[in-house]
Parts: C-alpha cells; sequence; structure tokens
C-alpha cells in the first residue's frame, strides 16, 4: 500500500497540538531554570495558566481523540504497534498523575518558599523529559506506519472525528477558551518563550 500524500486533517491538528504543548512546556523549565539561576521569579500566576492549560486540554481533548480514534483505527488494521499504543495510553494515564502531582508541587513552593523549590523544580524536569519522549514516539513510531497502514476511507473517519471534535468544542467556546489561554500564557510568558518584556 503506497503512502498516502495528502496530509492528513488529523494529522495536522496533533501537531499543532504537540507544538502548543510543547510550547508551554519549554516555558516551564524556562522558569524553573530562571529561579534556579537567581533571576527575577515570575508571577506565580504563569505557573498556574500553564498547569491549567495541561490539565485541561491534553487531558480532556487531545488524548482522548487519539485513543478513540487513531489508536482505535491503527489496531484494526495492524497488530504491530499493540504493545507501543498500549503504553502511549498507559502513559496518557500516568501523565495525568504527573500533572496533579506538579500542580501540588506548585502549591507547595508558592506557600512554602525556597525549601520546596527543589522539589518543584525536579518535578518539571521529569515531566518534560517524559512528555517530549511521548510526543516523539507518536510522531516518530505511531504516526509513519499510521501512514502506511490506514487506507483513504480509514483517514476520512479519523479526520471526521478530529474535525467534529473540534468544530463542538468551537460551538460550546470551549476551544476558544483553550486558545485564549494558550495566547495568555505567550503573552504573559517572557522572551524568548513568549512575547512578554524579559524578565
Amino acid at each position: 500500500m503506497s503512502v498516502r500524500t495528502i496530509y492528513p486533517a488529523s494529522l495536522s491538528i496533533i501537531q499543532d497540538e504537540h507544538e502548543h504543548l510543547s510550547s508551554v512546556i519549554q516555558g516551564m523549565r524556562y522558569f524553573v531554570r530562571k529561579i534556579e539561576g537567581g533571576g527575577i521569579a515570575p508571577d506565580l500566576k504563569v505557573f498556574r495558566a500553564m498547569l491549567y492549560y495541561i490539565m485541561e486540554y491534553p487531558e480532556k481533548v487531545h488524548h482522548p481523540k487519539e485513543e478513540q480514534y487513531l489508536f482505535a483505527k491503527i489496531k484494526e488494521r495492524t497488530h504491530q504497534l499493540d504493545n507501543e499504543l498500549d503504553a502511549l495510553s498507559e502513559q496518557h494515564a500516568k501523565g495525568e498523575l504527573l500533572v496533579h502531582r506538579l500542580f501540588h508541587a506548585l502549591l507547595d513552593y508558592e506557600f512554602g518558599g525556597k525549601p520546596a523549590f527543589a522539589h518543584f523544580r525536579d518535578l518539571v524536569e521529569q515531566y518534560a523529559q517524559f512528555y517530549f519522549a511521548h510526543m516523539r514516539a507518536e510522531e516518530e513510531k505511531i504516526i509513519p506506519v499510521a501512514r502506511q497502514v490506514l487506507n483513504e476511507h480509514d483517514w476520512k473517519e479519523i479526520d471526521a472525528a478530529f474535525l467534529e471534535n473540534r468544530a463542538h468544542l468551537d460551538d460550546a467556546g470551549a476551544r476558544y477558551k483553550y486558545e485564549e489561554l494558550f495566547s495568555l500564557i505567550v503573552n504573559i510568558t517572557p522572551a524568548p518563550i513568549g512575547v512578554a518584556d524579559p524578565l
């Protein structure tokens, strides 16, 4: 079966969402390293906005779409990625747990001060490494095989599901909320990650 030359809409959506998540996670890393280096501590509302974005968008929108549509359709067509897909689904659950731990570590740092910083810093780095590896696995292992084994009809179903989900979110105002939140994060995050004035 030849590789489809047209880039499916669902994969474009996944790529866009991965880029947004990468920007947010890099922003978290930047702030932690800024504090560790003795720089001016950023307003913690920035951390809270980043964690809220991760808790709301990937966990409630991005991951369910991947599992219900893309992963499920791949499993219908081939079993060569069953173990990898199951592992990625497990990582989705683990990622949610890590984010909740990050949120509590942020509260500990906010109210406990410097003694609680090291734990928060370590969790930020742990989450960043975990999630970047997770996205690489999807982009480098899963998507290339999907483009090989899924046919035109499969992609139409997957694209329709992703686009319908996106349209539903637009109608409900939810997607606008997430896009607005991401824009807020970019605008209040100092350069080089965001567009706000450097700390």
